[in-house]
């Protein structure tokens, strides 16, 4: 299964395209200008690289997603784990805690999370 990690800079692009899409290529243009300080070219040079890499399509001046932002942030939450923590989940809840305590409700949700994914 192909894995899916972005630079920084790709993930804020994304982020705007997972938000708008479908979206015209010029309201994109105008959207990263707003919320990016970017240059016209700058966001064209980006939608090419993306389409390049399959995140997404560029049709008739429509930009539309290809790769879902629930794929992008589970291969990337994985690739921290894996990285950071060894791959050990236990140790990357403990280190996100750090100390912090979870509502009741938070921790039953976590708890039915965690049931429905038990091998």
């Amino acid at each position: 299964m192909e894995s899916f990690k972005l630079c920084d800079s790709d993930y804020r692009f994304m982020m705007i395209v997972w938000e708008c899409a479908p979206v015209n290529s010029g309201e994109l243009v105008r959207v990263c200008r707003e919320k990016l300080g970017w240059k016209k070219s700058t966001t064209y040079t980006q939608i090419r690289k993306m389409c390049d890499k399959g995140y997404i399509e560029n049709t008739q001046a429509t930009v539309r997603v290809r790769i879902p932002r629930e794929q992008v942030q589970a291969d990337e939450s994985s690739y921290f784990v894996e990285r950071t923590f060894d791959g050990s989940l236990p140790a990357f809840l403990t280190a996100f805690l750090g100390g912090k305590t979870i509502s009741e409700k938070e921790a039953e949700k976590i708890k039915r999370m965690i049931d429905a994914h038990v091998e």
